[in-house]
């Protein structure tokens, strides 16, 4: 028999009182002491069970443990952000489904932080019942020491050397648990996973083990004691269940220069929370509102009302079977269930961490697991009073020198071991529980200072680096003629979407409809011709051009036809150069060289569109061979009569444009507008299709002939005389679709006309560099664009919404922008404009961007 002690001890979380009853100690058969409870966890805490059987599972023992589902929460806001991730660091995750009766099915996956697994590979762990009963019985050990190691207060003292045994008891169960959970992960099932394992990951890198698993026996277990991790320096585990959720986006905070903690000094009892405080408070950059065993109404309203970052919390706290209870003060305790819908709206207001430097807390990560907070601290264990202010000191030193979350936490537990030979084990108690898809993050407690001038400038550099290279590339390519093709059909498009204008009224088209076609047959005689110019000739046009081949008689009347040609000084007659000698239409005979126009129409083979008019052609050693010897075209004849008529002079400058009045109309060269390498031989321009469904008012030749018609719509007018019945092809493609040879000589001449009288615009475009600036310019928009669109969001996963918003916004704006210009005469490139976007938006979406200047 020995004496009774009463012994009063205490720990962080709990004060315990216990009466050592007399036992007896039987030779055959010792037992170890069993104290029997007769006081309380605290002032609020229930009498606490017997210490299970060594040989039994407690299954109180087991209900400690967290679990549930850590749903991922978005980026916070300025105070906490996802630290730089090196790409030697990696993510493994460990999922074990089942038990220890039946064993566990295993996945392990790896990968690099924050993209997909790269490896993944199934094995098993047999059934392990032993596991868990050494676990418990270490339990029971570690729970009965722990009451005897922190500030013991003998009121009659005598302890004869127990407590030391009790330490070394602990250590050698400690040990042996090791031992039994090394070769259970020896097993030959799982050997698989761990060669695995060692092939994809070197012990160079960073890593971080996530358990992942429902089994919360599994979250007790001593993990870091995993002979594999020795081989890693730089290696922390979380726990989390097999499921997880996304909560709701939370609301925008307020930007802030610093952290906001909300620190719950409970009910302390028996322990020094007042050194909690003061590493609180030593904290730079932090903003901490403390509530001193507040009342729960108190607490209710600060969650409800503020923005915190991180919710702190020391005192007394302990696991009822599975869930958490917290110790406010000396009267009042709740379970986090109770404040349920306040850290709900915490958590919606930016809450990113919760720390609960208490005993037990592996009960109150299981009750947060609807609570929608991404990463939790918690102690597994009962915690003394000095290992959880020494944890404290520890993380928080490396926590506010930006160290990630699991890095400041390995430090801090590894650093416990300098405390193991008073408290066993010490360095096992701390564990992070979150959700497996959130972030690690960093507290850049010591607040960075950044140069946004030289961070703007770096970003901006970034952009004109990549636009120099994008438009270089463009340009080489474009002048090479990769790119015409897009370019002139967009041209084409871009002219179909111009506002629509009136006919000209300075034109009359007197065509040949199918009426006159079978009425005086085709080609029309010479007779109805002569007859025709005849009667046009009475109303006084100031032009005729009949744009009708009469190389050959065609009788009867060919006389008639003569003599027009003879005598009438307004009527102005086709021929064609042709591409060969062969292929060009000689004019009727005896013509005078001055009434003679080439009707020639330039056609882009690529697409076999008429975009182009030659206006006059330079003499060169075949055009003496053609029989059609007039330099200029038949449009401009037609429209110098007008002018001249008018009493406007016409010359050529001396860069050989064509200057009418006072407006030049600028010739082609090779590379102009989107035309690369263009055979621009001789005075060729852009035609400005008037935008209209019918260029001028038309008429048959049965209508003149008859007289229907008004003399206005002839006198002091340029008459276009043609064949117009859709049974004679002249079918040409335009912009605007197919249209006659007769029409478009009719758009040319009103092109000039209108260019003179109305100040019409013509088509202009910009020389080579001037184009390449545009298209820098804009290459630099897309770039900018994207980077203001990308800082609007942290995660670099969300490239590519970055490109798509910055397009969306640029890309409406240049095709604006280009059909405006367009609509006044400036035909910008909008293709390779179009490109540079894209290119250099693709590129800085995507591309490490600059990080802000430390100063």
């Amino acid at each position: 028999m020995v004496d009774c002690w009463l012994l009063y001890q205490t720990c962080h979380g709990t004060s315990v009182q216990w009466l050592v009853v007399n036992y007896l100690l039987l030779p055959t058969s010792p037992l170890p002491l069993i104290p029997t409870p007769l006081g309380e966890w605290g002032p609020r805490v229930p009498h606490l069970p017997t210490s299970p059987s060594p040989h039994l599972p407690n299954p109180h023992s087991l209900g400690g443990v967290g679990a549930g589902e850590f749903p991922i929460s978005p980026p916070p806001h300025l105070p906490i952000s996802p630290p730089p991730q090196s790409p030697m660091t990696k993510l493994i995750v460990l999922k074990l489904d089942g038990d220890f009766n039946q064993g566990f099915r295993v996945t392990l996956e790896i990968g690099s932080e924050g993209e997909r697994p790269e490896t993944e590979i199934i094995g098993n762990l047999p059934s392990a019942t032993e596991v868990a009963l050494m676990y418990s019985d270490w339990q029971s050990i570690y729970r009965s020491l722990s009451k005897a190691t922190r500030v013991i207060k003998l009121k009659r003292a005598r302890i004869d050397g127990s407590l030391k045994k009790q330490r070394e008891e602990c250590r050698q169960q400690a040990s042996e648990l090791c031992d039994r959970l090394n070769i259970w992960l020896r097993a030959e099932p799982f050997f698989p996973i761990r060669e695995k394992w060692l092939e994809k990951v070197s012990t160079t890198e960073e890593v971080r083990l996530i358990i992942r698993a429902e089994n919360y026996q599994l979250w007790q277990l001593p993990w870091q004691e995993w002979d594999l991790l020795e081989r890693y320096s730089q290696v922390e585990i979380g726990l989390s269940t097999l499921e997880s959720e996304f909560s709701p986006k939370a609301e925008k905070s307020p930007i802030r220069n610093q952290l906001k903690i909300l620190a719950i000094l409970g009910n302390s009892e028996g322990i020094q929370v007042e050194q909690d405080r003061q590493q609180l408070l030593n904290l730079p950059n932090a903003e901490i509102t403390f509530l001193v065993e507040p009342q729960r109404q108190e607490l209710n309203d600060q969650l409800w009302e503020q923005h915190w970052d991180i919710l702190f919390f020391a005192g007394h706290s302990q696991t009822e079977g599975e869930k958490g209870r917290i110790y406010l003060n000396q009267t009042d305790s709740l379970t986090l269930n109770e404040l349920r819908y306040a850290l709900q709206k915490a958590v919606t207001n930016g809450l990113q961490l919760a720390i609960f430097n208490s005993c037990d807390g592996l009960g109150l990560a299981r009750e947060l697991k609807q609570l929608h907070i991404p990463e939790m601290i918690v102690m597994r264990e009962p915690v003394p009073d000095m290992v959880a202010q020494a944890f404290l000191k520890y993380f928080l030193q490396a926590f506010a020198n930006s160290k990630s979350l699991y890095t400041a936490v390995q430090q801090a537990r590894q650093r416990l071991q300098g405390l193991e030979d008073e408290f066993p084990c010490a360095s096992w108690l701390p564990v992070i529980c979150q959700n497996p898809a959130a972030k690690p993050l960093i507290w850049v407690g010591q607040r960075r200072r950044t140069n946004p001038r030289s961070f703007i400038w770096r970003s901006l550099r970034t952009v004109l680096a990549t636009s120099l290279v994008v438009t270089s590339l463009l340009m080489g390519v474009r002048s090479q003629g990769f790119l015409q093709k897009w370019e002139l059909a967009s041209y084409d498009y871009l002219l179909r979407q111009r506002p629509p204008e009136e006919a000209d009224s300075r034109l009359l088209i007197v065509g040949a409809d199918e009426e006159d076609i079978r009425k005086y047959k085709y080609p029309l005689p010479d007779g109805i011709l002569a007859r025709l110019i005849t009667k046009l000739e009475q109303y006084q046009p100031v032009a005729i051009g009949l744009d009708i081949f009469r190389d050959q008689p065609v009788l009867p009347g060919h006389d008639l036809l003569v003599s027009q040609l003879e005598q009438n000084q307004h009527l102005i007659i086709v021929c064609t150069l042709g591409n060969t000698t062969k292929n060009s239409i000689a004019p009727p005979p005896k013509s005078p060289a001055s009434q003679l126009g080439f009707n020639d129409l330039e056609v882009d083979h690529q697409s076999d569109t008429i975009r182009r008019q030659l206006l006059s052609r330079t003499s060169n050693p075949t055009s003496s061979l053609s029989p059609c010897k007039t330099p200029y075209a038949f449009s401009l004849q037609l429209a110098g009569r007008y002018l001249k008529a008018n009493k406007i002079p016409v010359s050529i400058t001396v860069d050989k444009d064509w200057q009418f009045g006072k407006v030049v109309f600028r010739r082609l060269q090779s590379h102009s507008g989107g035309y690369q390498n263009l055979d621009a031989r001789g005075n060729q321009i852009l035609i400005n299709y008037r935008a209209h469904s019918q260029i001028a008012r038309r008429i048959s030749i049965e209508e003149i002939l008859t007289g229907k018609f008004e003399p206005e719509w002839i006198n002091n007018k340029v008459v276009l005389i043609g064949v117009s019945a859709a049974s004679v092809q002249d079918n040409h493609t335009t912009p605007y679709g197919k249209m006659r040879g007769l029409d478009i000589h009719a758009h040319v001449v009103s092109q000039i006309l209108s260019a003179v009288e109305n100040q019409r615009p013509l088509i202009w475009w910009l020389p080579q560099w001037g184009d390449a600036l545009w298209i820098l310019a804009w290459s630099v928009i897309g770039g900018v664009s994207v980077l203001l669109v990308r800082s609007q969001y942290l995660r670099q996963t969300e490239s590519t919404i970055h490109l798509v918003v910055a397009l969306s916004i640029t890309s409406p704006c240049l095709y604006w922008i280009c059909l405006r210009f367009l609509i006044h005469g400036y035909w910008l490139p909008f293709i390779p404009t179009a490109l540079a976007l894209l290119l250099t938006g693709v590129v800085i979406a995507y591309i490490p961007l600059p990080k802000p200047e430390e100063v």
